[in-house]
């Protein structure tokens, strides 16, 4: 108790500050905590008359590095410059990073509310959180000892050695599965086209084509080979799953739930395919969700920091991004229309012959290629009306997309920051 209510003086800028060694402890390897060790006074500045601790240091900054021992939050004034800031920080040892994100916020002049500041970490914890309230029940079982290290295994492919291990075996089962299902859906076209004709399916061909059903059998045993790897792991994370209607929320859970039915379907009717082939053409057809499972390997391969933020920015201006779509259809009509009835209305009977639409939705089909600046040149104008109109339509083709950019740009780099300085913040916190 002696020890705890030990105070010490500190003069910083000629304003004099009184605290609790305690406090000074707060965050060892700091300066600050340094003071409380019995060699401080002939490191520092010490005055044995007084007894105090004297720094020529910024006294404003410097009360807020006190309140951020007292509280373990730092804040700092609004006004103040961050090279300044930065330069008080790094002298009493203190890293940026332990900055309130309310206050970064102001301090980097960005318009993003608070609330947005940890969206980077809402999806990281709601696995883990689930699992805390599990493990809460103070049930001992297997099941419950294991279950967090089962699901790190096979949900977070960059937890452990092993889960990496695991995420590089299944990226290449769903890379084998798509080749299979790619050279599947070509045997299985190929043998109901060439058993089709227009007569209908002929008996004979049935039998001059017996290499078309070894081919699909042996394909067949490699898809039931890969589908009884996604059973295991689908039921492995299904059962070891800390929410089961979370779970299914997700659509690449439910994408991988779909992908084992079109195997065990064709084997169940296996009998009926060889006198339908039909019926495999269209079980190839549902094999289709085989392609979706490519989705999951932007799980499996670790997403760049770049790549999240731009899809949280996409979501971010999704209101801007709808407006822009009914500014680009309503030009696609306009320009469309004007396009029709100019070219129509203004032509020569002689070139009558020569006009490259037939329809107004060619011309609307016309008008969005030329907004969009791409310009296949399958349409041109021939009347001088239509060559105004074409000019008309690529200027503001133009506008319309070069000013939402600087919107774009400004939303992209004010979350690209704030997700620099959480990563800063993470690296900090595990150092």
């Amino acid at each position: 108790m002696e020890g705890s209510k030990e105070k010490i003086i500190l003069n910083i800028g000629g304003v004099r500050y009184e605290t609790y060694s305690s406090t000074l402890r707060t965050f060892p390897g700091t300066k600050l905590c340094s003071l409380t060790e019995p060699h401080a006074p002939s490191i520092y500045d010490y005055d044995p008359a007084t007894k105090e601790f004297f720094f020529d240091r910024s006294a404003e900054i410097f009360s807020y590095v006190l309140n951020y021992y007292r509280t373990k939050h730092f804040h700092c004034p609004i006004d103040t410059c961050r090279s300044v800031l930065e330069e008080e920080l790094a002298f009493w040892e203190i890293n940026e990073t332990q900055l309130a994100s309310c206050c970064w916020l102001k301090l980097n002049n960005r318009e993003v509310q608070p609330e947005e500041f940890n969206i980077w970490d809402e999806n990281e914890h709601t696995d883990d959180q689930c699992l805390i309230v599990q493990t809460e029940r103070r049930d001992f079982s297997w099941r419950t000892r294991w279950q967090p290290k089962i699901w790190a295994i096979f949900e977070k492919p960059f937890s452990s050695f092993t889960a990496k291990c695991l995420a590089f075996v299944s990226l290449l089962f769903i890379v084998g599965i798509v080749i299979i299902f790619c050279e599947e859906t070509k045997a299985q076209f190929e043998f109901f086209t060439a058993n089709f004709t227009s007569v209908g399916y002929s008996e004979v061909s049935h039998n001059n084509h017996e290499p078309h059903y070894h081919q699909a059998a042996y394909l067949l045993h490699l898809e039931l080979f890969c589908v009884l790897w996604f059973t295991f792991e689908f039921s492995v994370r299904f059962c070891f799953c800390p929410d089961k209607k979370l779970f299914f929320q997700n659509p690449l859970n439910v994408v991988d739930f779909l992908s084992l039915f079109p195997v065990y379907i064709e084997l169940f009717v296996a009998g009926q395919i060889q006198r339908m082939p039909s019926l495999g053409l269209w079980l190839g057809f549902v094999r289709v969700v085989y392609l979706l499972k490519l989705l999951k390997i932007s799980k499996l391969i670790e997403t760049p920091l770049i790549l999240r933020v731009l899809c949280y920015t996409f979501k971010s201006i999704l209101r801007e991004i709808c407006i822009l779509l009914m500014i680009l259809a309503f030009e696609t009509l306009f320009f469309g229309s004007l396009f029709f009835y100019g070219e129509l209305l203004g032509s020569h009977p002689s070139y009558m012959g020569e006009l490259h639409f037939t329809d107004i939705l060619v011309c609307f089909w016309w008008a969005l290629i030329t907004l969009t600046t791409v310009g296949y040149g399958d349409i041109i104008p021939l009347t001088t009306a239509g060559q105004v109109t074409a000019a008309l339509a690529a200027v503001f083709g133009m506008l319309t997309i070069i000013i939402p950019i600087p919107i774009f740009l400004v939303k992209f780099k004010s979350y690209y920051d704030i997700a620099i300085f959480k990563q800063r913040l993470k690296r900090s916190k595990k150092q």
